[in-house]
């Protein structure tokens, strides 16, 4: 089973870029399961019912969140009736909509999606560990689900680390997105788990994590806001992640980053997703 992944879709630029590229991206990858993390995709901040449907007609079969998906108020009504969007399993009980949900790959496999949000200097929620150890005892891998994938959405990386750890070889894949910035440490744990430590987000990288430049420098220079952020719109580079699964064990046996666009090294017509992903390919087919 392959098992592709998208980090933060940051405002128009970054949702774009996916909703252009996902489609052809995986066909070319052959992804069983596509997850596009779409927190940032309105404007930055959170996300409307008509972008998440964006999304999962270009090739989504869940759209995770994080820390601003109750930014656009619509939100807390639609995630009622879209079953394919996930908010962090770890608000309190009551919270509308759900944060983990078992899908249908399209060849058959059930993958449980599990969004978890952090909690080293973010929001006080429910202690992560334990709702990810509740929910993958009710369904645990290849007994009642045929892969787990964990979108974490920290802000430590030492926090995302110890998840990873601490579910070594219970789950199929530990990602971590929030930080907009991608981590250079993709590797198949000792136990079998696919980790990286931030996807990255899709959006523009001549920016600061998404942002135009201006109103975040002058906070730092002077510590007094002078207007809103706003979403930079230049070119987008599309980052993630890609997983290749043991359909026996529904564990990893790869991950590769995901890299398509030139901010982030090559010329974008010199790269399928990533030169990694190609090389992979190629080797693999």
């Amino acid at each position: 089973m392959r098992l592709l992944f998208l980090g933060d879709v940051l405002g128009r630029a970054g949702r774009n870029a996916v909703c252009e590229a996902l489609p052809d991206l995986r066909a070319r990858l052959a992804a069983d399961f596509v997850i596009v993390n779409g927190e940032n995709a309105a404007g930055g901040f959170g996300i409307t019912e008509v972008i998440c449907q964006d999304l999962l007609d270009a090739g989504a079969d869940v759209v995770t969140t994080g820390n601003h998906v109750w930014d656009q108020r619509e939100a807390l009504v639609f995630i009622g009736r879209q079953p394919r969007m996930l908010r962090p399993l770890n608000f309190p009980s009551g919270t509308p909509g759900l944060g983990a949900g078992l899908f249908r790959a399209t060849n058959g496999a059930d993958v449980l999606v599990l969004n978890v949000m952090g909690r080293v200097f973010m929001d006080a929620l429910e202690d992560p560990f334990k709702m990810v150890e509740r929910e993958i005892t009710a369904c645990p891998l290849k007994r009642g689900a045929d892969a787990i994938f964990i979108d974490f959405h920290a802000e430590a990386t030492s926090e995302k680390q110890a998840l990873g750890a601490a579910f070594d070889g219970r789950v199929t894949a530990v990602i971590g997105t929030h930080t907009h910035v991608p981590t250079a440490d993709a590797r198949v744990l000792p136990g079998g788990t696919a980790y990286l430590t931030d996807a990255g987000m899709c959006g523009d990288y001549n920016s600061i994590i998404g942002m135009d430049k201006e109103e975040p420098v002058h906070r730092f220079l002077t510590r007094i806001p002078s207007g809103r952020f706003t979403p930079a719109l230049g070119p987008a580079t599309i980052c993630g992640a890609f997983i290749e699964i043991d359909d026996a064990t529904g564990l990893a046996t790869s991950i590769v980053p995901v890299r398509d666009g030139a901010a982030l090294g090559g010329k974008r017509e010199d790269e399928l997703t990533s030169r990694a992903i190609a090389e992979w390919l190629e080797k693999n087919r």
